[in-house]
């Protein structure tokens, strides 16, 4: 099938709109002011800069829509379409996606890398800390495998930490998963992740983006990049994250575009539990379980939850872990707050630590998720 027939459009419309796509400041409001005001990007493309002018859109972006470097910009755009796998998905195709749309500002153009399909399957948005504590990477991994195989596609931000347990915990189980990058999938960032994407669009995931391909990480890109999953999601779920994080900014945009919001608590004591605690004050639903994500989504849930639901434990828990799960604590304040001798407690925390139901950290030990 020729590309443009792939891609909805023309041959001439197609190029335009990706030389569109690449002019400076011309973001997704705008570029649908120029497309609503000319009626396509060919005519746009062709238009008077007085026109421009007249929709108060930049000057230097009307100088540049005819330069090399958008020109060859676009070139390079349709050859990366031409490969196996490579797809472009516009806001008025047919098959794009409906949650996607409703937002303020979707994105005109979205770049596929892996498979496009997953785009129109229930999402849930998994994020968090980049600088995660170990009990936080495997809680957000048991959340993720259970949510891949209950049937929801994992969509995240492919970041360090959080996102890329998240990733990772969807392809354990085979399930989908989808990363939503905040440069071009030609400048995948951060550089640590290459293998995790690979294996994601070999395994029938997917990487995307809204930016040109060779665009690189500058910061104002990435809450741009939280826009997208929070707007592909049902919902979005923050495992860890400080105050001050991205992960916030991304939970406030889906409490905007009226997505739910769910937050799993944690240690007063431990500083990336704040900004989850922060979202339950402001209306987040306290996550302790995945039943309590279902349950919000009954409408959505097409098979029943997978064997390794992540769940309270049906027999009681050890001493130990109970003082764990209220807050991390070291060897020394466990043998106080339990009564039992230090080298009793050291003991069972190594037997605790082989079952993995433990993780010490900096001195600190920690309860894990199941």
């Amino acid at each position: 099938m020729p590309l443009f027939e792939k891609a909805g459009q023309s041959p001439a419309e197609l190029e335009a709109r990706l030389r569109l796509h690449r002019l400076p400041e011309i973001g997704p409001k705008r570029f649908h002011t120029l497309i609503d005001a000319f009626g396509s990007a060919s005519a746009a493309l062709s238009a008077p800069a007085s026109a421009w002018r007249s929709l108060r859109l930049p000057a230097a972006s009307a100088d540049a829509r005819r330069s090399a470097e958008v020109r060859d910009g676009a070139s390079a755009a349709l050859a990366w379409l031409e490969r196996p796998g490579q797809h472009l998905l516009m806001w008025d195709d047919p098959d794009y996606p409906a949650l996607l749309a409703e937002i303020p500002d979707p994105p005109p153009l979205l770049f596929i890398a892996g498979n496009r399909a997953l785009l129109e399957r229930p999402q849930l948005g998994m994020v968090g800390s980049r600088r995660a504590s170990k009990p936080g990477l495997d809680t957000a991994a048991a959340f993720a495998r259970s949510l891949a195989g209950a049937g929801f596609v994992i969509t995240s931000g492919l970041a360090l930490g959080i996102d890329g347990a998240a990733h990772q915990g969807a392809l354990d189980v085979k399930g989908g998963t989808i990363g939503v990058l905040g440069t071009g999938i030609e400048k995948l960032y951060p550089q640590r992740h290459r293998q995790l994407a690979a294996r994601m669009m070999a395994d029938g995931g997917a990487v995307i983006s809204e930016l040109p391909l060779d665009a690189g990480p500058h910061a104002s890109n990435f809450p741009r990049r939280n826009r997208i999953i929070s707007g592909l999601s049902l919902g979005v779920l923050v495992v860890e994250a400080s105050v001050a994080s991205g992960s916030l900014i991304t939970a406030r945009l889906a409490a905007k575009q009226g997505r739910e919001v769910y937050a799993i608590p944690g240690s007063i004591h431990h500083p990336g539990a704040r900004g989850c605690h922060q979202l339950i004050r402001e209306g987040a639903v306290l996550v302790e379980t995945i039943d309590h994500i279902l349950e919000a989504l009954q409408g959505w849930k097409n098979v029943a939850p997978s064997p390794d639901v992540v769940d309270k434990p049906s027999t009681p828990l050890h001493p130990l872990l109970a003082l764990l799960h209220a807050a991390p604590q070291t060897g020394e304040a466990l043998a106080h707050n339990s009564g039992w001798p230090l080298p009793k407690v050291l003991a069972a925390l190594t037997d605790l630590e082989i079952d993995s139901s433990v993780a010490c950290e900096a001195g600190r030990w920690f309860a894990r998720a199941r």
